[in-house]
């Protein structure tokens, strides 16, 4: 696996990158916590550039466990956003949300899945608004959808069509809190390199810009 820090990133574009991500999902918390009902936190704790087949492991991991939701991240850019909902998660988020009782952990039933996938589309649209915004580029995100297995067929616009390059992950922890307790909710935010490396040359671009002489 390999860290962004290598030589042909600097730490202020690593940590440009981020506030330009913590920026989009400080909007994406706001929206979150109308429908949590109570304090959000989203922020980006760390972004690594990982190889194809580890990242299909580390999801491949999660899906016994977990229930998926992908948003795909159309238009100049190409990605994706993965939210990973544990039996815990999904048991919170009901109680809290659609104020049920002794959820049952397990099965979800499709007003469950109409919920997740509606929260996944309020961070993943909340954000991509963002980065269009900041970034300048003219982005979208596609409709959210609940993959039943085999995470990495779903992923193959992304993946599987570019099989050389290296994605750039960017792993979330999004908290939020009910009754004193938190709660972290994994999210996977990943783009290609080509697009990893049009947001190098927008934040370069911008930084030259500034630092011309007037």
């Amino acid at each position: 696996m390999t860290n962004i820090t290598e030589p042909h990133v600097t730490d202020l574009e690593r940590d440009i990158i981020k506030e330009i991500l913590n920026i989009g999902l400080a909007r994406a918390a706001d929206s979150f916590a109308a429908i949590a009902k109570d304090k959000v936190l989203l922020k980006v704790p760390d972004i690594q550039l990982i190889e194809v087949k580890e990242l299909l492991k580390l999801v491949a991991k999660y899906e016994s466990t977990h229930f998926i939701i992908q948003s795909d991240i159309k238009g100049e850019f190409n990605g994706a956003t993965l939210m990973l909902f544990s039996n815990d998660h999904v048991k919170r988020l009901s109680e809290v949300c659609l104020n049920m009782v002794e959820v049952q952990k397990g099965e979800v039933s499709a007003m469950q899945e109409s919920l997740l996938l509606e929260i996944s589309n309020i961070i993943t649209g909340a954000l991509v608004t963002q980065l269009a915004n900041i970034l300048k580029a003219n982005i979208y995100g596609s409709p959210p959808k609940a993959p039943k297995s085999h995470i990495a067929d779903s992923l193959k616009d992304i993946l599987v069509q570019h099989p050389l390059f290296q994605p750039l992950v960017f792993t979330v922890i999004t908290k939020f809190t009910h009754n004193y307790k938190s709660v972290e909710l994994p999210l996977l935010l990943f783009f290609d390199t080509g697009t990893f490396l049009k947001i190098l040359e927008i934040i370069r671009a911008f930084e030259m810009d500034k630092n011309k002489p007037i």
